[in-house]
């Protein structure tokens, strides 16, 4: 539901954000040389430090971003923490970002049983072995944990309960596209709670 509408065509066009959001990707899919899905999602700590980094979006759905970490990471602990979160998603070869700032919450566990056992094993097998986030003595110590994970759990291993997705509830969506003169194009979706009708305002570049 959208209110207080504004003229948009073009790349702009659409009265679903996650649907606009959906098509951009697809479109980055085509272009983008590595990782068209990588976000650079941002948490802050309990001392309200921010903190930013590199993950891979895994699916826009009707009414969220999902991703999936490691809930022990300091990512995952700052979320559960915090409740909230944000990122940016950009793409050189666009020439296009979209910023997400909203709520956040696990996955459901169903959902996150079945991506993880739609990865390879051995990123599987990684998931049980990688603490992280936290103090590694060296590589070959990591590497060792991988084998003894890998026989431990052999080639069909559970997803770890420490580890599953994410899902960011957007409160305001905002969709950038390259200009002239660096005259850029922003529309910012915005709405009150996850429940409220989208207003839509163009900003200035």
């Amino acid at each position: 539901m959208v209110s207080a509408d504004v003229p948009r065509k073009g790349i702009f066009a659409g009265d679903d954000p996650f649907e606009i959001s959906r098509r951009w990707l697809t479109e980055a899919e085509a272009k983008e040389i590595n990782d068209p899905n990588a976000i650079a999602i941002a948490t802050v700590d309990p001392d309200g430090l921010p903190n930013v980094r590199m993950v891979l979006l895994k699916e826009i759905a009707d009414d969220a971003f999902v991703f999936f970490t490691n809930y022990e990471s300091a990512k995952g602990q700052e979320i559960e923490s915090a409740g909230k979160a944000a990122f940016v998603m950009h793409w050189k070869s666009l020439r296009r970002q979209v910023r997400v700032r909203g709520l956040i919450a696990r996955e459901t566990p169903e959902a996150s049983d079945a991506y993880y056992k739609s990865r390879a094993l051995g990123s599987r097998i990684g998931a049980w072995a990688s603490q992280q986030s936290r103090p590694l003595s060296a590589k070959t110590a990591l590497m060792e944990a991988v084998a003894k994970e890998g026989l431990k759990h052999g080639p069909n291993p559970k997803r770890p309960p420490f580890w599953g997705g994410y899902r960011i509830t957007p409160l305001e969506i905002e969709f950038w596209a390259d200009g002239e003169f660096r005259l850029h194009d922003r529309f910012r979706w915005r709405r009150e709670s996850p429940d409220a009708a989208w207003n839509i305002l163009r900003l200035n570049p």
